[in-house]
């Protein structure tokens, strides 16, 4: 429900900046960074479920390896130096329970999200984590969709008999640090090994999602206050609400993330984080047999971050075209006739607690 990025804290902001901007940069989201990316509208009807977290978008935690390390050789002679001068404090201990895993638990308000053929209103609870260790850069959440009972009447979830949970895992492998060498050449940084899962339980086989994406991605060096990452998957669709292409190869994604520190206001960072999800190459009309279906969707995520370094705020406005691969218009269901209206904004907004 949010999609796509993890929202930065003050402190994480800060070490960012002191730290190689090129060994980090997928943010997911947080945007959710994005994340955001919603629950299913309707989940025996609806196809892609998009990612539910805005704080999707996904990036981590500084890779702090030779701090990690507390020691340096002095001139190869193996004589052990502090890692900090003798008259120095030491450093206050992290306000977080991990050194590098970032995690966060809050509650998320969605308005007229389009993953489905009906627009959907949720309040659901969501916990999400991201960080770097190593050639790891995790991102993912879990939310419990329509956990306080709230939405329209078209939202199940946990309150009502329907699925009582959705997740999205966005790992990413750095082949650099696999290899041991920087292969930056131009812009690109550095180069990952992309995955994206996402997984709605589903309260029986026709209410369930099973998508794994997988790819190549890169972090771009703009020479700006920009962080720019990129990710290109190719998509094997299990479960799909019974959909007409389920247990097959389906097309291919895109995906972008940009993120723009704005400025800081009485303590708090105040983060633009963005991205969009293309999907293409599909099959889906034609294997569903008419127009109710389509072979491309877009969605793009804007997203406000106000952070500070515990507590999290922001606001998202989401473009949806085609949104679940749903051809807008009218639709034939056991009801009678709906008008699908699967292209405009949605929008959601959050409160989070990290630690």
């Amino acid at each position: 429900m949010m999609t796509c990025f993890n929202l930065w804290s003050e402190a994480e902001l800060a070490s960012k900046s002191m730290l190689d901007r090129e060994k980090w940069l997928a943010l997911s989201a947080t945007v959710l960074l994005a994340s955001v990316a919603p629950k299913p509208a309707c989940a025996q009807q609806q196809d892609l479920a998009q990612p539910q977290s805005i704080a999707a978008a996904t990036d981590t935690a500084p890779n702090n390896l030779m701090a990690q390390s507390g020691q340096q050789s002095a001139g190869g002679a193996g004589v052990p130096l502090p890692s900090r001068p003798v008259n120095e404090p030491p450093p206050e201990p992290s306000p977080y329970l991990s050194s590098w895993l970032n995690q966060s638990f809050g509650v998320v308000g969605s308005a007229r999200t389009r993953f489905g053929p009906y627009l959907n209103n949720d309040v659901y609870a969501e916990y999400e984590f991201w960080g770097r260790k190593g050639p790891f850069d995790l991102y993912g959440y879990v939310d419990l969709p329509r956990a306080f009972g709230v939405g329209n009447v078209h939202d199940t979830g946990v309150t009502n008999n329907g699925s009582p949970v959705f997740t999205e895992q966005e790992p990413r492998i750095s082949i650099d640090h696999l290899l041991g060498r920087s292969l930056a050449v131009g812009p690109i940084k550095e180069w990952y090994m992309s995955f994206d899962w996402i997984y709605d339980l589903g309260h029986s086989r026709a209410g369930r999602q099973n998508t794994l994406y997988s790819g190549f991605g890169v972090d771009i060096d703009t020479h700006t206050k920009w962080l720019l990452s990129a990710n290109l998957y190719v998509r094997r669709q299990w479960e799909n609400y019974g959909a007409a292409n389920e247990n097959s190869w389906d097309g291919y994604r895109l995906q972008m993330k940009y993120i723009y520190p704005i400025a800081t206001f009485y303590g708090g960072k105040l983060t633009y984080i963005g991205y969009f999800n293309y999907d293409f190459g599909s099959r889906l009309r034609e294997k569903t047999g008419d127009n109710s279906r389509t072979n491309n969707a877009f969605v793009a995520t804007n997203a406000l971050n106000y952070g500070f370094k515990h507590w999290r705020f922001w606001a998202v406005a989401r473009y949806f075209h085609n949104g679940g691969q749903w051809q807008g218009g009218e639709l034939e269901t056991p009801g009678g006739t709906i008008q699908v209206r699967s292209t405009g904004w949605g929008y959601y907004g959050y409160v989070g607690y990290q630690f």
